[in-house]
Order: structure tokens, then sequence, then C-alpha cells
């Protein structure tokens, strides 16, 4: 799980340097609450952008950050498409809709 993929793109070229040829598959989590902001981070290790952070941190409800974290993974997506990657990982948490919108908007 990544909100930049910049970090993906470069944990596959450290893969690829140091031998590992199996396909890396990125995973997708699209933010839908201000919470996700601190739970994500300290439970999976990974950083948020501060783009998207301020982004979010601007939103005066869960809807509005949805509609970010739709906007957020469908850039993402559309980028990790372009490159080829083996496959996209989405992260629906037991919320489909979400996933249904970037599939709808990038597939």
């Amino acid at each position: 799980m990544f909100f930049d993929n910049a970090k993906y793109f470069e944990f596959v070229d450290n893969c690829r340097a140091a031998g590992i040829t199996v396909p890396i598959i990125p995973g997708i989590k699209p933010i839908t609450t201000r919470g996700q902001l601190s739970m994500l981070p300290s439970i999976f290790h990974i950083d948020i952008p501060t783009e998207l952070s301020e982004a979010i941190d601007k939103c005066k409800d869960d809807k509005l950050i949805k509609d970010i974290g739709i906007e957020w993974g469908i850039k993402q997506t559309k980028e990790l498409v372009a490159r080829n990657v083996p496959s996209i990982h989405f992260y629906t948490m037991g919320k489909s809709e979400t996933t249904r919108a970037i599939a709808k908007e990038v597939f």
C-alpha cells in the first residue's frame, strides 16, 4: 500500500537490482475518512504525501474526503496502468464503492 507511485517504482527498481524477478503488485487504498491520515501510516508504516494530506485537511466532511480519495486513486491507477504494472490490488476494506468509482474512470 502506498500513496506515492514513485515509492512503488523505486521499490521495484531496488528489487530488480537485487535479482528479485517475481511480479510486484501495487496496492491502492482510497482514503475515505480523516482518521485514515494517521491510522494508515501507523499501521502500515507508509507516508501520506503532503499534497494529499493538505487537500484532506481542507475538507469539511467525509463525503469530500472520499471524493479526494477517489480522485487520488484515479490518478495513481492511471499512472500505474500506463507503466504496465502486472496488476493492481485495491484495498476496499469492505467499502467497494470507491474502488468501483476508480475502476469506472480507468478501465
